[in-house]
């Protein structure tokens, strides 16, 4: 439902960005009769579950398309695989940019990733729309014009878990696992400022993993060691199922805390035998 919002919204916004941009005869991506979009999305790598979403998007702008697209003019729906790579990401834009010359990004997925492209797409001015990620970077149009969220930030998100634990469970001791980067900090952040003070009675420990790692069983083993009976979940859909099956095999039964963006029944839940 949320991406359907998304993808109509932009099926808005394109035929009132390209009123002005119409009357160009050299805008990039735009001709009569189309209009071209660029997209990156982990198609293979540690964040592969999230590719379903860069297909999704694909068959929305295809329903588009046969219902007679944008203002009689055709979506041309560009998607690169960056396999949650920042490096990869990098070279998939550019060509994107340079080469396919698209009109403007869209969904491009995932915090590293966007963060290796942020400057350069506002360097180069291509508008950077409905990016899919929650980190508070985004929301920055004095420095960063071109580029622009959608989904309530992570940080939110963590308070939102805090203010739940404060008044259900006063005693908590949480144990916190997070990737070691903007998205993961932000999540991180987010229950700390939300606990306040009594952050530095109920966190008994935090540990953090990189995307790179082939498990994390070391710091669910950590996390259980600790005692903590509290256990704030903050990975990809990859990390989560491992945690969650970790977590049952070592017969550590925290409350379980599990970050929005690992709370797919098909890529996780289920994987992990719930």
């Amino acid at each position: 439902m949320r991406f359907r919002t998304v993808a109509r919204l932009l099926a808005v916004a394109l035929p009132l960005a390209l009123v002005s941009a119409a009357v160009a005869a050299d805008t990039p991506g735009v001709t009569a009769t189309e209009i071209k979009i660029g997209n990156t999305n982990p198609y293979s790598g540690p964040a592969s579950a999230y590719g379903t979403i860069g297909k999704a998007i694909g068959a929305y702008f295809k329903k588009v398309n046969d219902e007679g697209g944008i203002n009689g003019r055709k979506i041309n729906y560009i998607s690169y695989d960056d396999a949650y790579s920042p490096p990869k990401a990098v070279e998939m834009v550019r060509k994107l940019v340079e080469q396919d010359q698209v009109a403007a990004l869209f969904q491009t997925l995932g915090t590293p990733t966007n963060s290796a492209i942020h400057k350069y797409v506002n360097q180069q001015k291509v508008p950077h729309l409905f990016v899919a990620t929650g980190a508070t970077k985004w929301n920055d149009p004095q420095h960063f014009p071109w580029t622009m969220g959608f989904q309530p930030n992570y940080q939110t998100e963590g308070r939102i878990y805090a203010q739940y634990i404060l008044k259900n469970f006063p005693d908590a001791k949480i144990g916190i696992l997070y990737q070691n980067d903007d998205y993961g900090k932000d999540y991180r952040k987010g229950l700390h400022d939300g606990l306040g003070e009594a952050a530095k009675k109920l966190i008994v420990m935090e540990q953090t993993y990189e995307v790179t790692d082939p498990t994390i069983d070391s710091q669910i083993a950590n996390l259980k060691n600790s005692g903590a009976n509290v256990f704030f979940n903050v990975t990809i859909p990859k990390f989560a199922v491992q945690a969650i099956k970790k977590s049952h095999d070592i017969g550590w039964k925290p409350t379980h805390f599990l970050n929005n963006v690992s709370s797919s029944l098909g890529t996780v839940l289920k994987p992990a035998g719930l």
